[in-house]
């Protein structure tokens, strides 16, 4: 894949997919073997790893979804964009920013940042 929006996309619908086998199919095609995912309350490294972490996140938050809600700013191998995990109704439960570093278009780590910051 080497649309790096596309391949961005294809992380958030797969953090969010329920269906085991869809998750993981979604995580092969972007995810580099021995990526990493990063969030302030869990991690995982390598494919498993990933999907298990995504089972984790909808066992705690069922029937919400990511939507991405900036551009993918990028260069150089690195990406940022802004995201809302979003509940059925349309309520944003958590917002946040990806940093993501790609390999040959695969994403090899993936950190994330829960908003707002908080002031200095």
């Amino acid at each position: 894949m080497s649309d790096i929006t596309t391949t961005i996309d294809t992380h958030l619908e797969a953090y969010a997919e329920t269906d085991a086998a869809r998750r993981r199919a979604l995580i092969e095609k972007i995810w580099a073997a021995d990526g990493q995912l990063i969030d302030p309350p869990l991690d995982a490294t390598g494919r498993d790893g990933i999907s298990e972490m995504a089972a984790t996140v909808q066992q705690h938050f069922p029937d919400h979804s990511f939507r991405r809600t900036t551009d993918v700013d990028a260069h150089h191998g690195f990406a940022r964009y802004a995201w809302d995990l979003v509940a059925a109704d349309g309520t944003v439960t958590i917002s946040g920013i990806d940093i993501a570093e790609l390999d040959d278009g695969r994403l090899r780590r993936v950190v994330g940042f829960f908003d707002p910051q908080t002031e200095a």
